[in-house]
């Protein structure tokens, strides 16, 4: 298969998905039964290659790292989701911004949000600085601080929202304004909120990226990564660069997020639901100092939540009064339902500690600047039964 052709295969002559309400769509959107069996789900097709009729004549696929017909159809339903052009599968989040940063050349600029997922930062300091490309990190909460470090070499700007570990958010189209007419690509990390409770695209942001690993896959058994461009034009330069890196999803992987898509909505309403209910407890909580979390009027930003987000989401960080870390250490330690472990967004209930793990590789006085202290713990709230969720944390306080 030709760089950036796309198979019939998997598109449906007979039905416009993008009409479709989302809860159809996680299902149906870019699908279609398979053609030689009618197979309901999209078969596993572990194939690194595909027969040929003659030289260059064949049926829309020639080598897997090129499309994968499982892929086509993960990245087909990304794309539906997403309200974007097209969907690219990756083997990890991570992955996935390689590939977009790569859309820049040495001396290009990036202005990114200075709360990023550790990996993130890590990418863009560790790895990518040395290629010269300046990256210069902005609280978004005012919008006038991204317009005073932009310059005429400013090529990319970054959100995250929410943010990980603090759940900032970030106004969406305030950001895709102060972008409009300086050819300035918006990126949107929206592994947090899911298409479920935002769609960046339909903001106007150019690019959707997702650690599929979380929310997507949602059930702790696949890493994986995800793009979705807002234009043909746009995710065609990221498959050349997808199929020319080689950082793509195998066919089993792409399978298992597929499947995970088709629950999406069920899940994200439950852990939407839960969510909100562990953090209405730990607002109570004498031992707590602070609730983050988008739903709380609380929330310095929940407004603009409301105005953005379907639903808040299942992500919840909280101090303690005594701010020591060694009481959220024994607390992590105390939890049974909620599982000690790095990582978000599946069925099961996780619990974190940014500063140990997830963000270790965030040096400590950038850290403290940005208010991950060492008491601050983050939880994934996942599907479980919410009184039983409860009842683990008033375990672990006590």
């Amino acid at each position: 298969m030709k760089v950036g052709e796309t198979s019939s295969f998997h598109h449906p002559s007979n039905q416009n998905y993008n009409t479709m309400n989302f809860n159809t769509k996680v299902i149906h959107g870019g699908q279609h039964h398979e053609s030689a069996t009618g197979s309901v789900n999209v078969p596993v097709f572990l194939t690194s290659t595909f027969a040929q009729k003659s030289p260059g004549v064949h049926s829309g696929y020639e080598y897997s790292r090129a499309a994968n017909p499982t892929r086509q159809a993960l990245e087909d339903s990304l794309a539906s989701i997403e309200n974007g052009a097209r969907g690219l599968a990756f083997g990890s989040g991570l992955a996935a911004i390689d590939c977009v940063l790569k859309l820049l050349n040495p001396g290009d600029e990036v202005v990114a949000v200075d709360d990023l997922y550790g990996g993130t930062y890590r990418m863009f300091t560790r790895l990518f600085e040395k290629y010269q490309l300046k990256f210069t990190f902005v609280n978004f909460d005012d919008a006038s601080k991204i317009t005073d470090v932009i310059t005429d070499k400013t090529k990319l700007i970054w959100v995250e929202t929410p943010t990980n570990p603090l759940m900032k958010l970030v106004d969406i189209k305030a950001v895709v304004e102060i972008a409009k007419g300086k050819d300035i690509l918006v990126a949107v990390d929206n592994t947090f909120a899911t298409p479920y409770l935002q769609r960046p695209i339909d903001l106007g942001a150019d690019i959707v990226m997702h650690s599929a690993t979380k929310y997507l896959g949602g059930h702790s058994d696949v890493i994986a990564g995800a793009l979705i461009a807002k234009d043909a034009e746009l995710g065609e330069k990221l498959h050349f660069i997808q199929f020319a890196s080689g950082g793509i999803l195998g066919p089993h992987d792409s399978y298992l997020v597929l499947r995970g898509i088709k629950t999406l909505a069920l899940r994200v309403q439950r852990h939407s639901e839960n969510g909100m209910a562990v953090a209405k407890y730990l607002e109570s909580h004498p031992a707590v100092a602070q609730v983050i979390y988008p739903g709380l009027e609380s929330h310095p930003q929940y407004e603009l939540a409301k105005s953005q987000m379907k639903d808040f989401g299942g992500m919840v960080s909280f101090t303690f009064k005594s701010g020591k870390k060694e009481d959220a250490i024994k607390f992590l330690e105390k939890v049974r339902v909620f599982t000690l472990a790095e990582s978000l967004g599946g069925v099961e209930s996780l619990a974190n500690h940014p500063a140990l793990m997830t963000h270790a590789s965030i040096p400590a006085e950038k850290r403290a600047e940005l208010g991950i202290t060492d008491d601050l713990v983050r939880l994934s709230v996942g599907i479980e039964d919410a009184v039983d969720l409860i009842a683990d944390l008033e375990k672990a306080f006590s």
